[in-house]
Formats: C-alpha cells, sequence, structure tokens
C-alpha cells in the first residue's frame, strides 16, 4: 500500500514558507513623528557674533522599523518655510539661492542608519545621509540620554549636529554669515496603528 502521508504533511510546510515570504516582502510598520509636539531648528551665527536661530514649521517625518530590534528616522523638511525667528530679512536669505535655494531645492531630507532602542535609552552617536541643495554627504549627529523609559512616546529623544555650509554649496553671504550651523531635533512620535 502506497503511504500519502509524505506528499500531504509538506503542504503546511510549503503554505508556511509561503506566509514566511509574505511577511518578509511586506513593509513592517512606521511610526509617524508627531510634529505638533516636536521640533528640528538650527542656530547660526553673523560674522558679528549675533546668533541667529532658525526653525522648519512645517515637515514630515517616520521612524521606520528595518527589522524587529532596529529602527531608522526618515525627515524631510520644506526650505520654502524655513523661518529665522523675529529677522523676517535673514528668513529670505535662507530660502534664497545663496542658502538653501528653495526655488531649485524645495527639501532637505535626513534619512538615518539603523539603530536599536538602547541608543535613543543612553544617548550616543547616530550616523546617517543628510541632503541639502541636492548635495548627499554624511553627517553625526549626537542623541541626549533619555529622561523617560519610553522615549520619543513619553519624552523627547534630542540630538544635535554640526553641519558646514560649504560641505553643500552654501557659500554664499559668507561676508554676513558663519559656515558653522547647528542642528537641534527634538523628536516625540505617535503610538503606530495596530494591525488588524
Amino acid at each position: 500500500m502506497t503511504s500519502t502521508a509524505g506528499p500531504r504533511a509538506s503542504r503546511p510546510l510549503r503554505w508556511l514558507s509561503l506566509l514566511l515570504g509574505l511577511c518578509v516582502a511586506l513593509p513592517l510598520p512606521a511610526a509617524e513623528i508627531d510634529t505638533a509636539h516636536s521640533r528640528i531648528g538650527f542656530t547660526l551665527k553673523t560674522r558679528w557674533g549675533q546668533a541667529l536661530e532658525g526653525r522648519f514649521p512645517h515637515w514630515q517625518g517616520e521612524i521606520a522599523e528595518v527589522s524587529e530590534q532596529r529602527r531608522q528616522v526618515r525627515l524631510r523638511l520644506p526650505t520654502r518655510e524655513v523661518e529665522i525667528l523675529d529677522h523676517p530679512q535673514y528668513s529670505k536669505v535662507t530660502r534664497g539661492k545663496g542658502f538653501f535655494d528653495a526655488d531649485q531645492h524645495p527639501y532637505v531630507e535626513f534619512v538615518s542608519d539603523p539603530y536599536d532602542d538602547e541608543l535613543l535609552r543612553e544617548g550616543g552617536l547616530l550616523g546617517g545621509a543628510l541632503t541639502i541643495r541636492g548635495v548627499r554627504r554624511r553627517e553625526v549627529f549626537t542623541l541626549e540620554p533619555a529622561t523617560c523609559d519610553r522615549p520619543t512616546l513619553d519624552c523627547d529623544v534630542v540630538a544635535s549636529g554640526v553641519v558646514y555650509r560649504s560641505d553643500y554649496a552654501m557659500d554664499r553671504w559668507a561676508f554676513a554669515l558663519g559656515d558653522r550651523v547647528v542642528f537641534s531635533l527634538h523628536i516625540r512620535t505617535r503610538t503606530p496603528p495596530k494591525t488588524p
């Protein structure tokens, strides 16, 4: 008598393989950054020592899961809306051709290296690709240690990093503005939606 146990037994394994393949192919959930409770800004100095505070009032971002333990920050900052606080003339300068050149390059974008939750809790260095004016360079940001057990949900993740304008062809206005720009980020997220 011929046994059919072998082929029948292999069917569940084939279905399991197909299901696992689908899970790998489907994108992992992303946590949307809560832009109402987050902020991204920068500081630069004039050649006369005056500190200018800039900000991106409207922007988009997410924290995507690249594996079960690792995540990646993705930010998109519109340059047409960048502001220098209390200085409308400098706001025009930073949007113009000598700085962000918003007409030709409407976004600043940052994609971080994958990281784990320990970095958010304990602080440290987070590298990634920063794109300004079509120039893409690797930059490193310093994360401060978290002040709560669930950073991004119960407290801000605070990061800062130094960028040089000349590295991104933003070398106009050198007579008036320093080359060094300090970016600062305070990031919160919403809880990602639960899948059914």
